[in-house]
C-alpha cells in the first residue's frame, strides 16, 4: 500500500469512526440534569436485561439464548456463561431476566426467565441456578425449573418475561397473553397475568386465587396483555408495570393483588391495520384503569423508579424505556399520578430495551440491535 493509501485511509476511518465519538462525549440537556453517556460494552446480540451483583460484576442475556458478564473494570468476557436452558428464540421469545437472589452473596443464586420449548408449543419459564465458575469461565449449576406458563401454545410472541423481588421475599413473574387476548381474562390460564410465588416455585398462601375453584394458585393480577416492564415503588413497595397496548394504549399500572386490568374487554388502543375497536371501550366497573398510557405507542421495554443520588433532582422519577420510539421517558410523580413527561435520548441509541439503576447511582440502558450496548449516564460534571 502506497503513503498516499494509507492516509486516505486512515482519514476514511477516522471520519466513519467520528460520529461515535461525537454521540459519546455529547452533553445532553433535560430539565433536571445535564448528562453524558458513556458506552460500557458493545457487541452484545439483541441484550435484554442488564443486572447488577454485589461484587462489582454485571449479568446480560441477549435473547439468541447467553448469558453474558461485564466485569467489575468494564470488560465484557469472551464467554458466555455456560448452563443457560434451553430457549425458543423466534419472533420475541429467546432469553429474557437474570434476577440475583436477594443474599447472592451467600448464595450465588440467579433467576432467569425465558421462553422454554415442551409440549404444545412454548411458554415463559423461570428457572434458579447457582453461579459458578472464576474469571471469564463461569457456569449455571444445580438448575430447577420452578415456574412454567400453563398452557403453552405455539405462538411467538407476547412473552411478558420480568421478574422482580418483593418486599417480602415472593417473586413476580409478567406473563403476556401470548398474542391469543381471551387468554387474558381467563383465571384457569396463566398467559395474561402477573404471578407471584416463592424463591423454590411454591405458591403463597395469601395469593387472592388460591382458594377459587379452576384458577391457577399463582396468578396475582388478569387482564394484562404483554407486562415487559416492572419496579417495586421505592416507598411503598407496591409492583409498578406497564404493558404494550395493541394500537396506541400503552399502560402503567400500580398492581392490586387480584385486580383485573381490562385486556382485551377495556383498551385504549385499537386493531392493527384496521384500527377498529377492541372489547367494550376504555372503562367498565370491576377493571382497573392505568396510571398513565401512550397513544400512539411508544412500545415502551425497560423501567427503573430513580432512588440514587448522583442525580438528586431526578430521585422520584420513573424512567422507561421505548423501543418504537427509541428513547427514554422520565415520568415526574405525584403519588399515584403522573404530572409530567420528560423524553429524554430520542434517536440517539437505537431502540432502548432495559432501563435499571445501578448500585452506584447512575441509570444504565441496553439497546436493542444486532450490536446492541450497555450505555450509562453520568452527570455532566463526573
Amino acid at each position: 500500500m502506497s503513503g498516499l493509501h494509507r492516509i486516505v485511509l486512515a482519514a476514511t476511518l477516522v471520519c466513519a469512526a467520528a460520529p461515535a465519538l461525537a454521540q459519546e462525549g455529547k452533553l445532553y440537556r433535560s430539565a433536571k440534569h445535564d448528562f453524558r453517556v458513556v458506552t460500557l460494552a458493545r457487541g452484545l446480540e439483541h441484550p435484554w436485561c442488564i443486572a447488577f451483583l454485589p461484587d462489582g460484576r454485571k449479568l446480560v442475556t441477549e435473547r439468541a439464548g447467553r448469558l453474558r458478564v461485564i466485569d467489575a473494570q468494564g470488560r465484557l468476557s469472551p464467554h458466555a456463561v455456560e448452563g443457560v436452558p434451553e430457549v425458543v428464540a423466534r419472533g420475541q421469545g429467546g432469553l429474557f431476566d437474570v434476577l440475583p437472589h436477594p443474599r447472592f452473596a451467600e448464595n450465588g443464586m440467579v433467576f432467569l426467565s425465558y421462553a422454554e420449548p415442551g409440549e404444545g408449543g412454548q411458554g415463559t419459564a423461570v428457572m434458579r441456578a447457582r453461579l459458578a465458575g472464576e474469571g471469564d469461565r463461569l457456569r449455571l449449576e444445580d438448575r430447577q425449573v420452578i415456574f412454567r406458563l400453563q398452557p403453552k401454545s405455539r405462538t411467538n410472541h407476547h412473552y411478558g418475561g420480568r421478574l422482580v423481588w418483593a418486599r417480602d421475599g415472593t417473586l413476580f413473574v409478567t406473563l403476556g397473553d401470548r398474542g391469543d387476548m381471551d387468554r387474558a381474562q381467563d383465571l384457569g390460564d396463566h398467559a395474561g397475568s402477573v404471578v407471584r410465588i416463592r424463591e423454590d416455585g411454591s405458591v403463597p398462601e395469601d395469593n387472592p386465587f388460591v382458594k377459587r375453584p379452576g384458577a391457577r394458585p399463582e396468578i396475582y393480577t388478569w387482564g394484562n396483555r404483554n407486562v415487559q416492564g416492572a419496579a417495586l415503588h421505592p416507598q411503598t413497595g407496591v409492583l409498578w408495570t406497564h404493558e404494550h397496548g395493541p394500537q396506541g394504549g400503552d399502560e402503567i399500572n400500580v398492581m392490586r393483588a387480584g385486580a383485573n386490568y381490562g385486556w382485551p374487554v377495556i383498551t385504549y388502543g385499537v386493531n392493527y391495520v384496521t384500527g377498529t375497536k377492541i372489547g367494550e371501550g376504555t372503562h367498565k366497573p370491576g377493571m382497573e384503569q392505568p396510571v398513565h398510557q401512550w397513544t400512539p405507542s411508544i412500545a415502551p421495554s425497560g423501567m427503573a423508579f430513580y432512588t440514587g443520588d448522583k442525580f438528586p433532582n431526578w430521585r422520584g422519577s420513573l424512567f422507561v424505556g421505548a423501543l418504537k420510539y427509541q428513547l427514554v421517558a422520565r415520568l415526574e410523580l405525584d403519588g399515584e399520578k403522573v404530572v409530567r413527561e420528560e423524553r429524554l435520548l430520542e434517536r440517539e441509541f437505537g431502540r432502548i430495551r432495559d432501563v435499571r439503576m445501578g448500585p452506584d447511582g447512575l441509570l444504565y440502558l441496553l439497546t436493542d440491535d444486532s450490536d446492541g450496548k450497555a450505555l450509562r449516564l453520568e452527570p455532566a460534571d463526573a
